[in-house]
């Protein structure tokens, strides 16, 4: 088992960005959009939260919902996000970019890395989506990203466990391996045993009901009617949970 183990929190507010920082997270994955699988925050909220928060911030770069294959136009869009996030004093952009045919788009995906410069790049979960996991490693690996999130290419990391490993097994350190996809308290352990991962990423978030006393929840702002009264909060204790669960698992291996 590795000795260090990395948490990342995503985090589409402040308030959620430093009760992950409460809890012992190691980065945060910030977004907007976390009920479309996230999207480029609001420079606004990239600027807040990062005179807030101490520990790494990394910015999803990520134009709209939908698809991981971007045209002209939401290509352009990604270069000038990249550009903000580093402007504000983000450590580092999380993207993914795929061909039509599924394949991981590895000449737009080095063009990103290289504008990045000096920050960190994750590939994020496109790469499950993608035609080919090994050879999608491969192009990752080659358009030099620094990490790649995966769960296997399942929904649930737990039901790509062996992918995953395989995975981790192929990279060879060539690229830092983060699993995801349901990652909580009770299976982290699990998880890091099974697939040799040391980067974990989790929501560790909760429900939480509007303070709104007044509530007009015939009309709704999105595709979920009455969202605008219930939104998703990092959890302070989940990720405390989280992470003494991972220290307790690495100090009974140094133990032994």
């Amino acid at each position: 088992m590795n000795n260090s183990i990395t948490i990342e929190i995503c985090a589409d507010s402040v308030e959620s960005a430093l009760a992950a920082q409460r809890g012992g997270a190691g980065r945060i994955e910030l977004c907007g959009g976390l009920a479309e699988g996230g999207t480029t925050p609001s420079s606004g909220l990239i600027s807040t939260v990062r005179s807030k928060v101490s520990i790494p911030i990394y910015v999803m770069v990520r134009p709209r919902a939908g698809d991981f294959y971007y045209g002209p136009d939401d290509f352009e869009t990604m270069e000038q996000d990249v550009l903000i996030a580093k402007q504000l004093g983000a450590d580092g952009v999380v993207f993914g970019v795929l061909k039509e045919d599924g394949r991981v788009d590895v000449q737009k995906t080095r063009h990103l890395v290289a504008l990045a410069r000096p920050m960190k790049v994750t590939f994020h979960r496109a790469f499950d989506m993608a035609l080919d996991l090994s050879e999608g490693l491969e192009a990752v690996i080659a358009a030099g990203a620094d990490r790649l999130l995966t769960s296997g290419g399942e929904q649930r990391v737990e039901d790509g466990l062996d992918t995953v490993k395989s995975l981790t097994a192929a990279a060879s350190g060539r690229i830092a391996m983060m699993a995801c996809g349901g990652i909580s308290a009770q299976n982290v352990c699990h998880v890091i045993a099974a697939t040799g991962v040391n980067e974990l990423h989790a929501s560790a978030s909760s429900a939480v009901s509007s303070p709104m006393l007044h509530r007009n929840e015939r009309v709704s702002m999105g595709a979920i009617k009455g969202r605008e009264y219930q939104r998703f909060v990092v959890m302070e204790d989940k990720v405390r949970r989280l992470v003494n669960a991972v220290n307790g698992t690495l100090h009974t291996a140094k133990a032994h």
